[in-house]
């Protein structure tokens, strides 16, 4: 039988829409785990939000974070893998930054530490997404005058978030600078805002999927996920399964429908495919 890796999506997948696991899903995973399957995530967020919000399910596999561009060991809580965004890509995002006067927050990894900076909090987004991490997460930011101060600090993303008519002329000539990975899609929690999320060109769910299955000898990968970044994920496995509140486009480039994020869609077809009652 093929060594198999199950990796989902969070936000609008495994989470529900209260951004937690529920404790069906959480008991399917813990048994497929202790029964000697393998199970991890691939999301967009970071460590220090990610690591909180899946802490119950006692993962086995390090996971990817901020869309590929880290892949991390939650037990020995260290980098396995890094992909920095190129010094002459970032100058040139940071001068579209500013010609659009749009700060959001940027991540950078030095020494194997995280750290994440911000020029303002003059959006309503930017405010809210400060005020939840710090309150719910106790996130550490930092404050700079100007990103490009962070660039012997080997950025590896940035994000933002804003009303789609803000971003997208921003999105338009960002993705044509050379070394950039460039996600762009609808919030899954508010659908008056977008994300922009930017990474080196080499950070995509893909890649870092690849370098997992590859690393610890994965034969088969199964892929669950809901937005228009988890289809590099799909590309990178041998299944696929799209919850039923996941974008048409991702829908299309599944394998599979599954029920919902809300209705334990991902626990259910694990056991379907493992042949176990829920």
């Amino acid at each position: 039988m093929l060594k198999t890796l199950y990796i989902s999506d969070l936000d609008g997948t495994l989470l529900d829409s209260r951004a937690s696991v529920s404790d069906t899903t959480v008991r399917v995973l813990n048994e497929l785990i202790s029964s000697g399957g393998y199970f991890s995530f691939a999301t967009a967020r970071t460590a220090v939000t990610a690591v909180p919000l899946t802490e119950k399910i006692n993962i086995n596999v390090p996971v990817v974070l901020m869309n590929g561009v880290c892949v991390y060991d939650t037990e020995k809580k260290e980098y396995v893998k890094t992909e920095h965004i190129p010094d002459k890509s970032f100058e040139e995002m940071n001068s579209v930054l500013k010609k659009f006067s749009l700060s959001g927050f940027l991540f950078t990894i030095n020494n194997g530490a995280l750290e994440t900076y911000y020029e303002n909090l003059d959006s309503e987004s930017a405010r809210k997404f400060y005020t939840e991490r710090k309150q719910r997460y106790g996130k550490a930011f930092l404050q700079t005058d100007d990103f490009m101060r962070c660039a012997d600090r080997n950025a590896v993303y940035f994000s933002v978030t804003d009303r789609k008519e803000k971003l997208e002329s921003v999105y338009s000539l960002m993705k044509n600078i050379s070394g950039l990975h460039i996600d762009f899609y609808r919030d899954v929690y508010n659908d008056e805002f977008w994300y922009m999320e930017v990474s080196s060109a080499a950070a995509s769910k893909y890649n870092a999927v690849m370098f997992i299955r590859e690393k610890y000898g994965f034969g088969r990968v199964v892929g669950f996920g809901d937005n228009l970044n988890d289809i590099p994920l799909f590309r990178a496995c041998d299944e696929t399964y799209a919850v039923e509140n996941a974008r048409p486009e991702v829908k299309e480039a599944a394998s599979g429908i599954i029920p919902s994020n809300t209705d334990n869609g991902v626990a259910v077809k694990i056991c379907e495919l493992l042949k176990k009652p829920l």
